[in-house]
């Protein structure tokens, strides 16, 4: 089966020994075989910066944050609101005010769904894709249900990129409010483009909200070069904690949308009768946060900056060419999709095995990949598939791996032929 070519990018050196060396568990075995981690886009595995950040903070100086009036409480807040700081930066936000914390990228879809949602009349429309996870369809058909709000799907070509002229098209009556799209599909790897499809959705008089948590890993991601009204992403899959996510959205839609969540920490002032909220970002902020996940969250944003996007992008084009290479040779194997631009994320399935015969003996093997539906049902669906194997690679991931990889796979055909 043929397969597109990545992104080529600039070449910049990347000491991957020396990043893995930052990497205590992959230091690990299992079965007694060397770990071998391809499963980084469920979630990636941390640093000692990310450890340290957040043990360091546990250790010394933990406390709760913003009612404090303790040294305690005054650095502890003091690192957590820098997090926001370095979330605005990392994503080149106009302002530190449009950064919300969530749990995760789940979550802040679902503040959007439920807060900007409130703003939406029956008859208006949420604009999604064939490729999207669970957690972008999800909090829409809920939406729905509840308000009356049409749904609809662009689909996706069979080679696995966003039809283009289809999204168009059904944007052409004007009732759509949103388009809520991955900026990288998790099954795929297709890297949709993004300017256009916003550029598209604004003329058509709707706003745009990019599912970040697969591209922020790979690619510097600007919201304002995109053109993006919201974007979201995940902490645990960019080498933070899990339990911390970001929501970012244009300052005059936080000041226009009501609260997600009541609670403290997300109010003005309090009567029986009445309360009245905080300024943003406060207002979708209630009750205490991941202070140590956040500041965990920091480490790893400063960890990655660090290293240089156009080093990760660059070996991350690289890893992704050698598997597409390397396994193509082994027999039975289908790779499944063909995106014109990719990350480093390929699915495949093979003849006469299941993704989950696949999955347990590559563990065997002390090989982690990740097998089922990947939280995107439709797509398979789509795809006429039950389920696929899936490699993902990180900024630790080695050639030497993939081929680990593409030779085991060739026993495992091997013992079922």
């Amino acid at each position: 089966m043929s397969t597109h070519t990545p992104t080529t990018h600039a070449h910049v050196q990347l000491d991957v020994q020396a990043i893995r060396q930052q990497f205590p568990i992959l230091g690990e075995k299992v079965h007694d075989r060397p770990l071998v981690f391809l499963d980084s886009a469920a979630s990636a595995q941390k640093p000692n910066a990310v450890i340290d950040s957040m043990a360091s903070t546990m250790r010394h100086q933990y406390a709760n944050i913003h009612r404090g009036l303790h040294w305690m409480s005054e650095r502890t807040t003091e690192a957590y609101e820098g997090v926001r700081d370095l979330v605005a930066d990392f994503l080149n936000a106009p302002s530190r005010e449009e950064i919300v914390f969530t749990r995760n990228s789940t979550e802040a879809i679902n503040l959007v769904a439920h807060s900007f949602g409130a703003l939406l009349k029956p008859g208006q429309a949420v604009l999604i894709s064939q490729m999207e996870h669970h957690a972008n369809l999800v909090p829409w058909q809920m939406l729905r249900d509840r308000a009356g709000i049409d749904l609809r799907v662009a689909p996706i070509t069979d080679d696995g990129d966003l039809d283009m002229d289809a999204y168009k098209a059904l944007l052409a009556d004007g009732k759509v409010a949103l388009v809520s799209i991955t900026h990288m599909s998790n099954v795929l790897g297709t890297i949709t483009p993004a300017k256009q499809i916003a550029d598209i959705a604004h003329a058509a008089g709707a706003l745009v909200l990019f599912d970040g948590s697969q591209s922020v890993v790979h690619h510097k991601t600007d919201v304002q070069e995109l053109g993006a009204d919201f974007y979201t992403f995940t902490g645990h899959k960019l080498y933070g904690p899990t339990g911390i996510g970001v929501l970012w959205a244009r300052r005059d839609l936080l000041e226009q949308m009501p609260p997600f969540l009541g609670g403290g920490d997300m109010i003005s002032t309090v009567t029986f009768e009445r309360s009245t909220w905080a300024n943003i970002p406060h207002k979708f902020e209630a009750g205490t946060p991941a202070i140590v996940e956040t500041i965990g969250l920091g480490a790893a944003i400063d960890w990655v900056s660090k290293i240089g996007f156009d080093a990760i992008a660059a070996h991350e084009a690289e890893l992704t060419a050698h598997a597409l290479t390397r396994l193509a040779t082994v027999p039975g194997l289908s790779i499944v999709g063909r995106p014109r631009v990719r990350g480093g994320v390929v699915s495949f399935t093979m003849a006469d095995v299941h993704p989950h015969d696949i999955a347990t003996l590559l563990d065997r093997n002390g090989i982690a990949i990740r097998a089922g539906h990947h939280c995107a049902e439709p797509l398979m669906r789509r795809l006429g598939l039950s389920a696929t194997a899936r490699a993902s690679f990180g900024i630790y991931t080695q050639k030497e791996e993939i081929d680990v990889l593409a030779d085991t796979l060739v026993r495992i055909r091997d013992f079922f032929v």
